[in-house]
């Protein structure tokens, strides 16, 4: 039951990533870490989110223009990933818990009140490094590096198919990484290893349904419901 609980929110969470392009583990570890554990959550959802966005940069291309571009970013967010990684195995489990909670709900705050922040281009390379190693420390201690990335692509004003190639690009660096880590310090064995990889044919599934229906899906009304779920899912790890 445990397991089927695991597949349904793999599922959820890979449709959202499908219809938004991002979002996967801000959904997903949550939502595990309530049948699973914090830890546990974050380990078996690695390697689906990495094979998602490998199939969404081949849909999108140009990867070695945006590496070059967020080249500091993803270095500094590849060492803060380790660094976030080893506060996790220190931390008790609760502690992450609250700390995903909280992010969580913060994360819903700053999308609901609409703030709109935006970034010179002469401030890009001395933002960048800072911006990458928070991302990557939070990321490894809450598995959701993507959500301070988003928030600076969106401040750097990036067009859909930069910004689309910018998330493809990072979450590919700082997951295999991260998975690394994961796996040095033991969060991650055999019997983990092996449910990820059926979580990740699962994640693949929810992920092609969730591109088909992003064209014609009205994107505002998905992401406020979105946006609801997630206030309940932080409250509720909050609480826990």
């Amino acid at each position: 039951m445990t397991l089927l609980g695991g597949a349904l929110a793999i599922l959820a969470a890979a449709f959202v990533k499908g219809a938004v392009a991002f979002g996967f583990p801000l959904v997903a570890t949550p939502l595990l870490a309530l049948v699973l554990g914090v830890k546990t959550a974050i380990a078996v959802s690695i390697i689906p989110n990495i094979a998602m966005d490998c199939v969404q940069l081949a849909r999108r291309g140009q990867a070695l223009a945006t590496v070059r571009r967020m080249l500091s970013l993803i270095v500094f967010s590849m060492a803060g990933m380790w660094l976030g990684t080893l506060l996790l195995v220190i931390l008790p489990g609760r502690i992450a818990t609250v700390v995903l909670g909280g992010f969580v709900l913060a994360f819903a705050a700053v999308t609901a009140s609409g703030l709109a922040l935006r970034v010179p281009p002469r401030w890009e390379p001395w933002l960048s490094p800072p911006v990458g190693l928070a991302a990557g420390v939070l990321g490894g201690l809450t598995n959701v590096p993507g959500t301070p990335m988003v928030l600076y692509f969106v401040a750097l004003g990036l067009d859909k198919y930069d910004f689309v190639r910018a998330v493809a690009v990072t979450f590919i660096v700082v997951k295999v990484v991260q998975l690394g880590a994961v796996a040095w310090y033991g969060l991650l064995d055999a019997r983990l290893l092996a449910i990820s990889v059926g979580f990740t044919a699962v994640a693949l599934a929810g992920f092609s349904v969730g591109t088909r229906l992003q064209d014609w899906l009205p994107a505002r009304a998905f992401n406020r419901a979105v946006l609801g779920f997630l206030v309940i899912i932080g409250a509720w790890l909050i609480y826990r």
